[in-house]
């Protein structure tokens, strides 16, 4: 979503950082080219003009850090700004109340609030190890009670059982009475919506507050609506009085203002946000995090999130053993590739490295799409057992017969086999403890560094990054051209991302020659 926003701030500060002194010009000709940027992410016009301004007051008196030049500085004040702007810390839905914790879901009609309901009820049951029941309060839409209970069953979460007649408020009082006999730790009112907000729908969500008494009200709003979203939370705040909002859709094409613009106007905190259609697709609202992204700095913590939910544990012990034998086979390759599917991808995991924002467009041209993971899955699928343990004995007929299976040339099985001798010599080095990378991964299988996130997040802001990289103090971490590396050294097969160059990577080698 942030994507146009981060190439335009990007090239701003590519002038900027290339200069040694700035002046008063320079840094009123950035913020002129800042703002416009903004105003095209659809920022609304108060927060754009604040931010500038606030921008301008601390970049002309700044004290610049040594080792640090001053565009340097303009960019850490923006970042810092953005983090502002965008509210200082995280916070999560509150659940530190007497059981059951009423949480009531608000919004229109479209906006997604069913299915983000079903998300957090999943979350909840599943990470926090609670006690959930979703009840639908939707009586206007066709079959919308239904579409819970199948989200619920789908989900391995309670629902409230459907009695035909029954209006919003005594489905709300119903829900508290079974939730309290049935021990249940949190309960999740799904309300009905409009196509636009009018009177009977604040009377009725009014109604369902007093009635609930809710510990949360979450507003689920659609971030591909622009600014109209943002007078709908204060419309809706106002009048029922919102403690937090989830905004959907973040996976979309759509400019990014509301986002930033939500918590700046309203003053209520952004909490959750949809990042695609499938039930595990949630994140957390982290302010630092999101500025991060959007200034092409990456976001290490939020990956190591996703490995630690995504990698099976025991799959990467097991691995891990393997690999210290020296052994790598076909299989263990196809289970690599499974992994990065999980971890959204090539596109979702260069995404969140540093400094590879830039890299896109050679991203691109090398031809890293996911569909490729899948291709690649489904060769080493078309081998029979054997094949896979021993690829030694995959002949020109075999692969003939391979390619067919799998509906792909032969190049391409060639490809693949190529790719997995190197990476298979590299887990040999790695097994005997040589290299680099050997020691960054810890001997680790599920192919990512054994990192708590708070820990790394500490780090972060205390400017200090993984392998004991020292950043001046307050820089955000991993920041292109900051004094920091982007990346710990050594990771494989990223070129230009410090790191040995190995074609350890499917799809990054040289390509043809144009």
């Amino acid at each position: 979503m942030f994507e146009s926003l981060s190439d335009r701030l990007s090239g701003i500060f590519d002038k900027l950082t290339g200069r040694g002194a700035l002046s008063e010009n320079d840094v009123n000709e950035a913020l002129r080219e800042i703002r416009r940027a903004l105003i095209e992410a659809d920022v609304a016009l108060p927060i754009v003009r604040s931010f500038t301004d606030k921008v301008r007051h601390r970049a002309v008196g700044a004290e610049v850090v040594k080792s640090v030049t001053p565009g340097q500085m303009v960019v850490k004040i923006v970042h810092d700004q953005l983090v502002e702007m965008l509210g200082e810390e995280g916070q999560p839905i509150d659940l530190n109340a007497p059981a059951p914790v009423a949480i009531m879901m608000v919004g229109l009609q479209g906006s997604g609030k069913t299915t983000t309901t079903a998300k957090i009820a999943r979350r909840f049951t599943q990470r926090d190890k609670r006690k959930v029941l979703m009840a639908s309060l939707d009586t206007r839409r066709p079959a919308a009670q239904e579409q819970l209970k199948i989200l619920g069953e789908q989900n391995d979460v309670d629902t409230l059982p459907i009695i035909e007649g029954q209006g919003p408020v005594e489905i709300a009082n119903r829900a508290m009475s079974a939730a309290k006999l049935g021990g249940y730790d949190v309960v999740l009112l799904d309300t009905a919506g409009r196509i636009h907000i009018d009177e009977p729908l604040m009377v009725e969500m009014a109604e369902v507050k007093a009635a609930a008494n809710p510990h949360e009200i979450i507003l689920v709003a659609d971030s591909l609506t622009g600014q109209d979203a943002v007078n709908l939370a204060q419309n809706f705040d106002e009048r029922v009085g919102i403690t937090g909002i989830a905004l959907t859709r973040m996976d979309g094409d759509g400019r990014g203002g509301a986002a930033l613009s939500m918590q700046a106007v309203t003053g209520k905190p952004v909490k959750l946000i949809g990042t695609g259609e499938k039930s595990d697709a949630l994140e957390d609202f982290h302010p630092k995090r999101i500025a991060d992204r959007i200034l092409g700095m990456g976001d290490i913590v939020s990956l190591v999130e996703k490995a630690a939910e995504a990698i099976d544990a025991e799959q990467a012990a097991k691995m891990a053993k393997k690999m210290q034998k020296g052994h790598f086979d076909l299989e263990d390759l196809a289970e690599q590739l499974k992994q990065m599917e999980k971890l959204g991808g090539m596109s979702g995991m260069m995404g969140m490295l540093p400094g590879v924002g830039k890299m896109k467009k050679q991203i691109d041209a090398a031809g890293l799409d996911d569909k490729m993971f899948k291709r690649q899955i489904a060769i080493i699928q078309s081998m029979t057992p054997t094949e896979r343990k021993k690829p030694d004995l995959l002949k020109a007929s075999r692969k003939k017969r391979i390619a067919s299976g799998s509906g792909v040339e032969v190049a391409e099985v060639n490809k693949l086999l190529k790719m997995h001798r190197q990476m298979a010599d590299m887990m040999k080095k790695m097994g005997k403890g040589k290299g680099m990378l050997g020691k960054l991964m810890g001997g680790m299988g599920g192919g990512m560094p054994d990192v708590d996130p708070k820990q790394l997040e500490e780090m972060a802001k205390s400017g200090q990054m993984p392998s004991g990289m020292d950043l001046p103090k307050g820089l955000p971490g991993g920041m292109p051209g900051l004094g920091g590396p982007g990346l710990p050294p050594g990771m494989p097969g990223l070129p230009g991302l410090g790191g040995p160059k190995m074609q350890g990577l499917p799809g990054m080698g040289k390509g043809k020659k144009r």
